[in-house]
């Protein structure tokens, strides 16, 4: 396979096509390359996930982020609307055509990003500050800035983007907001998004609640 060149952005950001360099599994630390190797256990565990809420659940998992850090938009109509987190479903969409959005950076270039300094990235906030647990249960890290943040797009078969596949780290300070996002974390969210492509859920279809 033919190496593609990969220059950081300002942001700390990497963005690269629709295919991800496989790395070797022998030259990773051992927590890498077991994240890296049985990918089609990966899939297994996602492909039974018939939920929106049950399929950011494993990633939430796979990634060893909060629940609060994934975020799942499906594109109606030339607007990008969560699926996952719930609260945000009724919070408004996202065009494809904003130019402050890295979402609908991701649907129009059809790559996956990544963002270990995202707060210096130019972008709108506005559903970072929407609190995301109900009830008595409260987590200080929603009121948190996004530090660290991969986006990648659902493509269809025929290439047609579905949606958007989010995942962050949040803190108060870079310094706090855990370890940076590595390559190989990219390719594991390429993988996701594959298999999201397939679930009904993102092709529009109904699915029960869990």
């Amino acid at each position: 396979m033919s190496k593609r060149s990969c220059a950081p952005d300002p942001g700390g950001a990497i963005r690269l096509g629709t295919m991800v360099e496989k790395p070797d599994p022998s030259k990773l630390a051992p927590a890498a390359a077991l994240a890296v190797a049985p990918n089609h256990s990966v899939e297994f565990v996602l492909s039974r996930a018939v939920t929106p809420e049950k399929f950011c659940a494993a990633l939430s998992k796979l990634f060893a982020v909060r629940l609060s850090e994934v975020a799942l938009l499906r594109l109606e109509k030339g607007l990008l609307k969560f699926i996952f987190p719930e609260q945000l479903q009724t919070a408004g969409s996202i065009p494809v055509s904003s130019s402050s959005s890295v979402a609908a950076d991701t649907a129009t270039t059809k790559k996956i990003q990544l963002f270990n300094a995202f707060t210096t990235v130019k972008h709108a906030r506005v559903f970072e500050t929407i609190k995301l647990m109900g009830g008595e249960e409260k987590d200080p890290s929603e009121q948190a800035a996004i530090q660290k943040l991969m986006s990648a797009p659902v493509l269809g078969s025929d290439q047609k983007v579905l949606g958007v596949i989010q995942v962050s780290r949040k803190a108060f300070e870079a310094a706090t907001a855990g370890p940076d996002f590595t390559r190989e974390d990219l390719q594991q969210l390429e993988i996701a998004a594959r298999v999201a492509a397939k679930l009904p859920f993102m092709q529009g279809l109904s699915h029960a609640k869990p």
